[in-house]
């Protein structure tokens, strides 16, 4: 009976870890395969936006609008376009701003569609609220008119009050006009041109640009895809899609590669933040970190004559200076680590700051034990 159930008990140990063997290697495999879609780490040439600017005028603002005389030049200008001459210097309007007006040309613009537009005052207008934006042309750096916009301004806020008693809400010298932009003009840009369409890599990457061609000759069953450089693959359009571009970058943005992410250590040094990616390794290191404080104190004392002094002494105060430095103590602590949990934990046992570990990091690369890339912002 013993040998019995010895022998169950070895099976049930052999069936566990075979099962266990299988369910590991089966989600090892799940995560090698499931990546990033190529239109996440990537973009298609062609497929961007576009900058637009123009300069107008906001009218109908109550009081609050721009008093110097380049905004009377643009008001006369464009009364003389309607067919009144007015001298600029006679002219006083508090109700008009002079702006610049910003939107963003998406890719594949269709005239007609609609846009929204940013607008901003360049001149002394203390608000925008409840302005209207007059017709402005919308203009690329070519020159071009690519859209017209205008309507009324949208601040998302208020500013009331006066006399050194205020109230105000978000910033009320730049605003919106929803949907504001009408495009009168599309792109000269054929997709898929000469049977051919590039790639442009996110983040440049040897290996990454490598693993898109390989999903890509893969999917397709043909070397259609080749790599240029680490940002950029050029992809040919197979004669079963010829004509169909659409369709096919549909189906090439949908596969999933593997992206190899650097090394690499994130620090803002003006906020104090801290970012450490996956792949940062830290060699054992020992490290003792300790802050010194330098206090400096003033107390002020009434010195008063004593009873019956003569007529000429005075009350004074005696500033009385105190300094005092110290330092707290430091141990050395060991840091070592291969996984971003023990790198956390590790850093984690100092107890120190996000400004000390920032000191802590500068020195960590100095001294070669963190094998990462330090990037400051």
């Amino acid at each position: 009976m013993q040998s019995r159930a010895k022998k169950n008990n070895a099976i049930t140990r052999i069936l566990t870890i075979s099962l266990l063997a299988f369910f590991f290697f089966y989600f090892s495999l799940f995560t090698f395969v499931c990546g990033e879609r190529i239109k996440d780490v990537a973009s298609f040439e062609g497929v961007r936006e576009n900058q637009l600017i123009g300069y107008s005028l906001v009218v109908g603002l109550d009081g609050s609008g721009d008093k110097g005389d380049a905004t009377m030049q643009g008001i006369a200008n464009m009364l003389q376009r309607m067919g009144l001459t007015v001298n600029p210097d006679d002219i006083k309007a508090k109700n008009t701003a002079a702006v610049m007006v910003t939107a963003t040309l998406p890719p594949f613009p269709k005239p007609g569609t609609k846009l929204d537009v940013m607008v901003s005052a360049i001149a002394d207008a203390k608000s925008l609220q409840g302005g209207t934006l007059l017709l402005t042309p919308l203009k690329g750096p070519d020159g071009k008119v690519y859209a017209l916009a205008q309507g009324a301004v949208s601040i998302g806020g208020f500013t009331g009050g006066g006399g050194g008693t205020s109230v105000q809400k978000n910033h009320p010298t730049a605003g919106r006009v929803p949907e504001g932009a009408i495009i009168e003009r599309d792109l000269p840009f054929i997709l898929g041109n000469g049977g051919k369409i590039k790639i442009f890599l996110n983040r440049p990457d040897f290996s990454t640009a490598h693993a898109i061609v390989n999903k890509i000759n893969e999917t397709l069953q043909a070397e259609y895809a080749s790599p240029i450089d680490p940002s950029a693959v050029l992809l040919k359009i197979p004669p079963s899609y010829a004509g169909r571009p659409v369709e096919l970058l549909s189906l090439v943005e949908a596969l999933e590669v593997s992206v190899d992410v650097p090394a690499m250590v994130v620090i803002n040094e003006k906020t104090g933040t801290v970012v450490i990616g996956e792949k940062v390794r830290i060699s054992p290191v020992a490290i003792a970190h300790g802050s010194l404080t330098i206090e400096i104190r003033t107390d002020y004392l009434v010195s008063q004559p004593l009873p019956y002094a003569p007529r000429k002494a005075e009350t004074v105060v005696v500033p009385q200076k105190d300094v005092q430095a110290k330092e707290q103590n430091a141990s050395l602590i060991e840091v070592s680590g291969v996984t971003l949990g023990e790198i956390v934990r590790a850093l984690n046992t100092l107890g120190v700051t996000p400004r000390d570990l920032i000191s802590i990091l500068q020195a960590l690369k100095a001294s070669g034990a963190l094998r990462a890339e330090l990037s400051i912002l």
